[in-house]
């Protein structure tokens, strides 16, 4: 008995399809920065420095357009503001523009996050979501913001607990949290790059890590870092979104 030829019926590749990372690896991959990410030195330069560079950022990149609206605060551990920035409007009578009064709120909860856990807001929310548990079932006050977008500074040789904040909110807590990151790590690229000077020959000498001479050469005394690396493309890597556009110039 012969059967006709049956036609080949594609299977379904829909399990196939990438998915999005869970709660649990954004978790890990927070906490991951946290440990990669560590300064030789901070002072007030380099909160300047670093305010600045998310600005520009945030303005020539797509959510500007979208939010046009982000508050930026850089602070000490112990709550000494070093930089603050409004990019957008307070509004009128009318009530309204591109930040308001509420967004300071909700940013000083995010640092408030920091300076009570040591870990970055985004951490926080991710593996409190990781967990399935709310901030009220885990006896979170309400002065306590958990939105991404604060992040810790850490020093190298200093591993107890940071000694600074870096914080912006424009509403989006990936996007936020982002924006903190790419410009806290193309800062310490250029640091590397600028004190990556070889050592003088010696017969005992050993290599370095780049990281290790930004701490010795770096000081409170010596001249601050160039601002070249605000201009410079980032490079590709885990924060492509904000990698794609490129710095412009602004008037105020």
């Amino acid at each position: 008995m012969s059967y006709a030829a049956s036609t080949q019926i594609p299977m379904f590749s829909g399990f196939n399809a990438q998915m999005p990372p869970s709660d649990a690896e954004l978790a890990t991959q927070a906490l991951q920065e946290e440990a990669m990410y560590r300064f030789p030195s901070f002072d007030a330069e380099a909160a300047v420095m670093l305010g600045l560079s998310i600005r520009k950022r945030f303005r020539s990149s797509s959510r500007h357009v979208k939010v046009r609206g982000m508050i930026i605060s850089i602070q000490t551990i112990a709550g000494h503001t070093l930089f603050s920035c409004t990019v957008g409007n307070l509004g009128g009578m009318d009530g309204g523009g591109d930040v308001s009064l509420d967004s300071w709120t909700c940013l000083e909860g995010m640092i408030a996050v920091v300076r009570k856990t040591g870990h970055s807001s985004y951490y926080v929310e991710k593996g409190m979501n990781a967990m399935g548990k709310t901030p009220k079932q885990l006896g979170i006050q309400s002065e306590y913001k958990i939105n991404g977008g604060a992040f810790p500074v850490w020093l190298e040789n200093a591993p107890c607990c940071p000694i600074g904040v870096v914080a912006c909110y424009s509403g989006s807590s990936q996007d936020d949290h982002h924006m903190v990151v790419t410009a806290v790590r193309d800062y310490l690229k250029k640091i590397a790059r600028d004190n990556s000077v070889l050592p003088p020959p010696s017969t005992t000498a050993t290599s370095i890590p780049a990281m290790q001479m930004a701490a010795q050469h770096t000081g409170h005394s010596g001249r601050p870092p160039s601002t070249e690396w605000m201009r410079d493309p980032a490079s590709r890597g885990l924060h492509e979104e904000y990698d794609r556009h490129g710095e412009v110039e602004y008037h105020d």
